[in-house]
């Protein structure tokens, strides 16, 4: 199920929220309607939280279905909300603002290639999925570029064939470009969404969301 939403009236729902197949977090203090909706559209436990004592939740962690990624400036009390529900870890790295910087799903994650080694690895033990470093469309931050889930990939919209090839043998799933919020090219920041449903920023347009349903197999 697709779903147009927003978090406080801000249509970048995926730089505020974040989501795997089981659970998703929203910031401290989201109104209930934001809860009811995410608990609908992607059939998912909602947990209020912060990351960092911050509200940009989808900036600063990446989830998949065995782990998850948080900004190495997390705080014990927020590290300990998300291990009741997946194995966590502090990204250790200049570049820690693990959401922006990781695209992941269950099969495979793709990275900023200024990630240093030492963060990889870390990825890959929590994650438990191979690593990959690379852009998207010219962008290092890739995880605010695209959207991936167990169904599916969608990308910016400078996304080129030979990168969209990349992406669908990387992550075992078909990919595809779009835009989202009336234009805006980088996705991964105007949506959250798993393989039962999305949540997609408010001043979508109809055309955008079809290309949602066709990309990530919500039909």
């Amino acid at each position: 199920m697709m779903r147009l939403s927003s978090y406080d009236g801000n249509p970048y729902i995926g730089v505020y929220t974040v989501a795997n197949e089981t659970f998703a977090l929203v910031p401290l203090g989201s109104a209930e309607s934001l809860l009811r909706e995410l608990t609908e559209c992607l059939e998912v436990e909602v947990i209020r939280s912060s990351i960092a004592g911050a509200n940009v939740l989808g900036s600063l962690m990446a989830v998949n279905s065995h782990g998850a990624m948080v900004s190495g400036m997390a705080r014990e009390e927020e590290l300990e909300v998300i291990d009741r529900q997946v194995q966590v870890a502090r990204l250790d790295d200049k570049l820690n603002a693990a959401g922006n910087n990781i695209l992941v799903n269950d099969n495979a994650a793709l990275v900023n290639p200024g990630l240093s080694g030492r963060a990889v690895r870390g990825i890959e033990d929590t994650l438990h999925v191979e690593v990959v470093r690379g852009t998207i469309a010219g962008v290092n931050t890739v995880g605010s570029a695209c959207v991936a889930t167990n169904r599916g990939v969608l990308c910016h919209p400078k996304t080129s064939e030979d990168e969209l090839e990349m992406l669908a043998s990387l992550f075992g799933v078909p990919a595809a470009i779009g835009t989202l919020n009336y234009g805006v090219a980088r996705v991964g920041a105007c949506m959250i969404a798993n393989s039962k449903g999305a949540a997609i920023g408010s001043k979508s347009t109809p055309i955008e969301l079809g290309r949602v349903e066709d990309a990530l197999d919500l039909i």
